[in-house]
């Protein structure tokens, strides 16, 4: 069943009424509805077209949020062929809030690290909505340092609100584990390509995303805190994350403007969550061409680029 956002519901009540005449229709009446449902139909296309055509970033947010946004295991079990997971940090155990292994993506070895928050209830809760604890992150360094031995190239797909808050994670040194994450994605020599599929919350997101190529899901967000815990901070008031999303520049227009990141992946019109098979064929597409513009290069030159990459934001932001 189809989840509407808030802003949507112009688009649902006339989905709503074409459901009930396909309901009319089906039940054998006389009355000929079919004019009236190819109306309702193109009406609610363009209405739906004209909603995200103009989305304020709040509305992204809430997009970005969207409980039936394809996740990290949609896209691995829809693109990475033969695919192998791994786990543990091999000093503390396991985190299931981040998924990773090897597999082959067209063809090509791959090393797939990333978020994921679960599809449902029960998942939701095992993966602890893809906030990651220190052993994910250590679990992520583990998997890289492989990578890089074998000379793979490394694919993260980044979707998590941040990295959990939790008092056992703090024990556990979340923020060392965090930055190891990072230096260990500075450090590769091979290619790395990171997708921004949702939500990229803070040091959670950068752990993973530290990549050669940063591509964004076209209503993805990407930003250093939530809107919700910006609010908070600055004028104590989480009922302001609307203002603080606007204020914050987290849309994926705004980043490439900026050069936070490197390419946008268009979605369906709706959203991805409206056509998930779609949206997953778009961003491949766009993660094959990023890593094809990297394959001849030489491991030095792979390192230096990205590290001069990232020494390069905000130097020239407009």
């Amino acid at each position: 069943m189809r989840s509407y956002l808030d802003f949507e519901k112009p688009v649902a009540e006339l989905e709503a009424k074409i459901e009930e005449l396909k309901a009319v229709q089906s039940d054998g009446g006389e009355v000929q509805v079919d004019e009236e449902i190819s109306r309702l139909e193109t009406k609610a296309a363009t209405t739906l077209r004209e909603l995200y055509r103009e989305l304020t970033p709040w509305q992204k947010t809430q997009v970005a949020r969207h409980p039936q946004r394809p996740h990290c295991l949609d896209f691995i079990n829809a693109t990475i062929e033969d695919f192998v997971p791994l786990s543990g940090d091999r000093k503390f155990g396991d985190d299931d809030a981040i998924v990773g292994g090897f597999g082959r993506f067209r063809g090509e070895s791959v090393c797939v690290i990333g978020h994921e928050k679960g599809s449902t209830t029960e998942a939701r809760i095992k993966h602890n909505f893809g906030m990651a604890r220190p052993e994910g992150y250590r679990k992520a360094v583990r998997l890289m340092e492989m990578a890089d031995r074998f000379d793979i190239p490394v694919l993260a797909l980044v979707d998590t609100a941040g990295a959990y808050p939790g008092i056992d994670a703090e024990e556990r040194g979340q923020a060392e584990a965090i930055a190891r994450s990072t230096e260990a994605c500075l450090n590769l020599c091979v290619p790395n390509v990171a997708l921004i599929l949702g939500e990229g919350g803070s040091g959670g997101a950068i752990a993973i995303a530290t990549a050669n190529r940063v591509l964004m899901l076209e209503h993805a967000i990407y930003s250093v805190i939530s809107p919700e815990g910006a609010a908070s901070i600055l004028w104590h008031d989480t009922g302001k994350a609307q203002d603080a999303a606007t204020n914050m520049k987290i849309t994926a227009q705004d980043l490439l403007r900026f050069g936070v990141v490197d390419e946008i992946v268009p979605e369906p019109v709706g959203g991805a969550h409206r056509d998930p098979e779609g949206a997953i064929a778009a961003a491949a597409a766009a993660i094959a061409a990023a890593f094809g513009s990297l394959k001849e290069l030489d491991r030095a030159t792979v390192r230096k680029m990205r590290r001069d990459k990232f020494l390069a934001i905000g130097r020239n932001a407009l």
